[in-house]
């Protein structure tokens, strides 16, 4: 063997990208964010600042979708460079399909309902043999 062969301990030179390390501050900050992402939906459900509860049920969904990117981001660190752009890809993938399946299921349900037949009502469904 000869000696100027060098093995690395992490592995990530040999597939030619960087893993994002975070530092303290990172971690903080993420920390912060998502404790303050967490306080306000709390507050606003509540104080009943909004009078539809359907508002608050939206805002609050608002505030989980930027709060689940905040720790993509700052404790999953995910990006566009990380992995080479895998982690990201899978990411969209991931989304694609959770949408495909979701708007499916919904989309069948609805029509499942729509269809039925009008005399059939939850009551008269229960006494069917």
């Amino acid at each position: 063997m000869s000696g100027n062969h060098h093995s690395s301990h992490d592995g990530h030179e040999d597939y030619g990208f960087e893993v994002p390390h975070s530092s303290f501050k990172g971690y903080v900050t993420g920390f912060i964010l998502s404790v303050i992402l967490t306080a306000i939906p709390f507050w606003l459900v509540m104080a009943k600042v909004f009078d539809k509860p359907s508002t608050t049920a939206l805002v609050c969904l608002a505030f989980g979708a930027v709060q689940i990117v905040v720790h993509m981001i700052y404790f999953l660190h995910m990006s566009t460079k990380s992995e080479g752009g895998w982690s990201m890809l899978a990411l969209i993938f991931t989304i694609v399909l959770v949408v495909i399946t979701l708007s499916g299921s919904i989309w069948v349900m609805y029509h499942m309902n729509a269809n039925m037949m009008p005399q059939m009502t939850p009551g008269e469904m229960k006494q069917m043999p």
